[in-house]
């Protein structure tokens, strides 16, 4: 046994990570013990103990060695004695279960999700369980706060997972990297509170409300008497107020945003009214479900109306935040329908400068009113706006990805079993007229280059392709339940995860980067 083994199974409190060296050392000698490899990140020594994430084959497994038993009693697994040069170590080995991260979360707090407030920040939506690995090595090198377990009901509903795998898989991929700097956890795009209740219950610390069905988007263009019939028929009971009283506090008055001032005319405050009134009174329930269901428990809610049909004005942004706060509701970011469009996968598309112009003037509503966050949903390789919103909002920004890590696992996939990749590039085209329904894209299949022309080698140059990037990032669901791809699929990122977390890491930091960058130059 090495002088370095011995000093940390003596080790009587929670142990500061090990150097790289020390680690990779380590993790050599665990694995002559244990027989498995042992990933050097994970090594943690506490209570006389050392508990490590192992691979056994495509498995992980969790390892705890301990002189007299330690915290290895209160791991679920199969126990053994093990020799070492020294005498015998206790050795208990379990898969990397439901359970066995329960147990982690009470034995390492800092496995466990919290509040990140409002600092500048990062949602890394995982639909797979994967990405977690490569995600943390991509936030290491920024400043962005990070939150590692995010998907919304929806998503699980078509990747086949729960609010509990959700939060399982990315504790393991945090484990594995030796991630203690903390992590949110997003319960993503709630729309009622059956959603709330799953997500309490497994943990999450951060959710998002997605009251867009309640928007109506008619308002916009309404005639007058159609606005005060939609008025009259609001939830005023839910709502706490009346129109009278709504057109007394914001009507017709200059409304003070710090660096200027803005005007809502009675017909732009009866249009945000009858648009969003219902979307006020949804996230205020909501949000005293939540409030309840989670007592003592610290939590953050996001409001997000992004995924609607008409653009969020300034009259309306002013509307909600002034509505939200008059009912006592706390917030930490909201998600307006910017200008422009936010497509699934790809940059944005729209006037550079008329994003800019908006986003600092919904800034200043989110400064007033809160401060809260602006959250870029749909926020997935909008490169051309990240610099923009990084040095206008400073820390005051958030940012959503999800199924940017899927197309970067068809990337991993399409280098290490192009065979599969052209399987299921033709499976997408097939698919695509059917799953686009649900998504705000624009791609064409007729556009999307035909994958048998394409050597091996050419093969991901389809996920750079802005038509077949949308055709394939929509269809995920429909990959993943189907039985023809879905063991080989997980199978072949598994084999190759090294692949699949250099990826992550590459793509991310690009995601990341231009927001430490556009502070900088800001000087924020």
């Amino acid at each position: 046994m090495s002088a370095a083994l011995d000093r940390l199974l003596k080790a009587t409190t929670l142990e500061p990570s090990l150097s790289e060296a020390e680690a990779s050392e380590l993790a050599g000698e665990l694995q002559s013990l244990v027989g498995m490899h042992i990933y050097p990140r994970s090594i943690t020594a506490l209570q006389q103990s050392i508990l490590a994430l192992g691979k056994n084959a495509l498995s992980k497994v969790l390892v705890c060695i301990s002189n007299d038993g330690g915290v290895c009693s209160r791991i679920p697994g199969t126990e053994s004695r093990v020799e070492t040069a020294d005498g015998k170590v206790t050795l208990r080995v379990c898969d990397a279960s439901s359970e066995a991260a329960a147990s982690l979360r009470e034995l390492l707090p800092f496995l466990k999700p919290k509040t990140l407030g409002l600092e500048k920040s990062a949602g890394c939506g995982d639909r797979l369980g994967l990405a977690t690995v490569g995600h943390v090595r991509a936030v290491r090198k920024s400043s962005m706060s990070p939150i590692f377990a995010q998907q919304s009901i929806r998503e699980n509903a078509r990747t086949g997972r729960n609010p509990q795998e959700v939060m399982d898989d990315a504790l393991w991929g945090v484990f594995q990297e030796g991630w203690r700097d903390g992590f949110g956890a997003d319960a993503d795009h709630l729309k009622n509170t059956d959603d709330i209740d799953s997500c309490v219950k497994a943990g999450f610390t951060f959710y998002t409300i997605d009251p867009g069905e309640h928007v109506d988007d008619e308002a916009n263009t309404a005639s007058i008497e159609d606005l005060k019939t939609k008025i009259k028929a609001l939830p005023w009971n839910d709502l706490e107020t009346n129109w009278n009283d709504v057109l007394k506090d914001l009507g017709s008055k200059k409304i003070d945003l710090g660096s200027f001032q803005h005007e809502i005319s009675e017909e732009q405050l009866m249009r945000a009214t009858a648009k969003y009134g219902k979307v006020v009174a949804h996230t205020a329930k909501m949000y005293r479900h939540l409030e309840k269901a989670m007592g003592a428990t610290p939590f953050e809610l996001e409001m997000s109306v992004d995924e609607t049909e008409t653009v969020t004005t300034l009259a309306e942004h002013i509307f909600i935040a002034h509505q939200l706060k008059r009912l006592g509701v706390r917030w930490v970011s909201l998600a307006p329908r910017y200008v422009g469009d936010f497509e699934k996968g790809v940059d944005y598309i729209g006037d550079l400068k008329e994003f800019e112009e908006s986003f600092r003037q919904h800034l200043a509503v989110s400064q007033t009113y809160g401060p809260y966050k602006l959250s870029l949903h749909s926020g997935s390789d909008k490169f051309s706006i990240y610099p923009i919103a990084g040095r206008v909002a400073g820390d005051l920004v958030h940012l959503k990805t999800a199924g940017t890590s899927y197309l970067e696992a068809l990337r991993a996939i399409g280098k290490t079993n192009p065979a599969l990749f052209r399987e299921i590039a033709r499976f997408a085209r097939e698919r695509y007229p059917i799953d686009k329904a649900t998504y705000h894209v624009s791609a064409k299949l007729e556009k999307m280059p035909d994958v048998e022309s394409l050597a091996d080698e050419k093969l991901t140059d389809l996920l750079n392709d802005f038509h077949s990037r949308e055709i394939l990032h929509v269809t995920f669901g429909s990959v993943l339940h189907n039985p023809a791809f879905r063991d080989r699929f997980f199978a072949t990122l598994r084999e190759n995860e090294e692949v699949y977390n250099e990826m992550i890491e590459t793509h991310f930091l690009k995601h990341l980067l231009p927001f430490d960058e556009a502070t900088s130059r800001a000087g924020v």
